[in-house]
């Protein structure tokens, strides 16, 4: 082990209870997407107490980047990325630091806000990163961007937002990155790291379906056209829409919300369906937003409505090249242990990380933080623990104690790749 590989291991144990206020502070705190204000304003006051060469506020929004020039010569350029956006979910995890945030403006609310998916963990992590790797900066033939993104959930549907806009403003392009590294907390044992050559997370869209009727009473709606009927129609045919695609490329279309402008004595004028679609393969996209269209089309029309149907907000898949996990391997397997690096299945979770990891190359992982154990190879939950429980849950939580672990591999990554081992 290198001196600096060394001085980051003892750096991250020395300010662990330092990463656990921050997570603590940030998750009684949340945001929701494109609000990131107070959050982007206490990260960005750290980074400039460390004295880094540059602080960037105001991108994509809230969004914040932090420059450190290593003072050892070398033209390669790291980019370590956390989210920091919350959900609009109601917390019920029980903790003594649990979220009661409510945002009483956010479009379509006001709603519960709640760090359900472990966005916390990820911004109190790399600000622990910046803290480490500013101490060794003296060792680092090269230069670390710090990317503290917006809008990872992705914005409402009338603005813009997330990774896109940030590459769109040039975030990531003075200097260029020549890899970017992040990790994203899931439900497997804490401290393991869980990889996937190949897409590592799948691609996404935003669906709107507008279905327009005749608003009529309820009383009589022989007089007019109800949307409703339509809206429930094409809710269910949603679980017959994957002929399309080859059935051992798993696909899901979800129907999260449902807006109306009835009301319980009256038949309204308009439904809107909002949903999302997950593909493992990315080309299956086009193919299945085509047979949405047509179906959603046709439904209506026997309803006798008519139905507008929109795609936004695509995130492309998250893309991990088979070079980068052979090279990044070996530094996983030091920071979380030899028997901690595990591979796991294709999710059809989304993450638009990829529209940085896809465009300058680099890699991304899943790291455990909940009550699991691995037995004869398979997941289980601990029996002693918590449970397993899925990110965007109300009861979804992550332990303290795997926030050292993100602080080494950010560090590690980013020394790794600098000194020419990774990548």
């Amino acid at each position: 082990m290198s001196r600096a590989a060394h001085d980051i291991e003892l750096l991250a144990g020395k300010i662990e209870q330092d990463v656990i206020d921050w997570r603590h502070w940030l998750h009684q705190h949340p945001e929701l997407p494109n609000r990131e204000k107070n959050t982007a304003a206490y990260v960005a006051g750290h980074l400039r107490e460390l004295g880094l060469d540059e602080v960037r506020t105001g991108i994509a929004g809230h969004g914040v980047v932090g420059v450190l020039r290593g003072r050892q010569r070398g033209d390669r350029v790291m980019a370590l990325r956390a989210d920091m956006d919350a959900l609009p979910v109601k917390e019920a995890t029980g903790l003594a630091f649990a979220s009661t945030a409510l945002d009483r403006k956010y479009p379509g609310g006001p709603f519960p806000v709640a760090h359900a998916c472990g966005h916390d963990m990820h911004t109190a992590m790399l600000m622990g990163a910046a803290t480490v790797l500013s101490e060794v900066r003296d060792e680092l033939p090269g230069t670390v961007l710090f990317v503290f993104q917006p809008a990872e959930e992705g914005p409402p549907p009338e603005e813009q937002g997330g990774a896109a806009r940030m590459d769109a403003e040039g975030a990531l392009s003075r200097p260029a990155p020549t890899m970017v590294y992040g990790h994203h907390v899931a439900p497997l044992p804490i401290g393991y790291v869980g990889y996937r050559t190949g897409n590592q997370y799948g691609a996404s869209c935003l669906v709107k379906i507008v279905l327009t009727g005749q608003q009529v009473p309820g009383a009589a709606p022989w007089q007019g056209v109800d949307p409703m009927p339509a809206a429930a129609g094409i809710i269910s045919a949603m679980g017959q829409l994957y002929r399309p695609v080859d059935a051992f490329d798993p696909i899901t279309i979800t129907i999260g919300h449902l807006e109306g402008t009835g009301r319980f004595n009256v038949i309204g004028e308009r439904v809107t369906l909002w949903g999302t679609i997950r593909c493992t393969v990315e080309s299956d996209m086009k193919p299945v937003q085509r047979v949405i269209e047509r179906t959603t089309g046709h439904l209506a029309r026997a309803y006798g409505c008519t139905a507008d149907t929109e795609f936004s907000q695509d995130v492309p898949a998250v893309h991990n090249k088979p070079a980068w996990v052979g090279a990044a391997l070996p530094t996983l397997r030091r920071v979380a242990g030899l028997d901690r690096v595990v591979q796991t299945p294709a999710t059809l979770g989304c993450d638009d990380v990829s529209v940085f990891v896809n465009k300058y190359g680099g890699l991304y992982v899943m790291l455990g933080c909940q009550d699991g154990e691995y037995v004869n190879g398979e997941l289980r939950p601990h029996p002693e623990g918590r449970g397993l429980v899925p990110n965007h849950n109300p009861r979804f939580y992550a332990d303290d104690s795997v926030l050292v672990t993100g602080v080494r591999l950010h560090a590690a990554m980013a020394l790794g790749h600098l000194s020419g081992t990774i990548g």
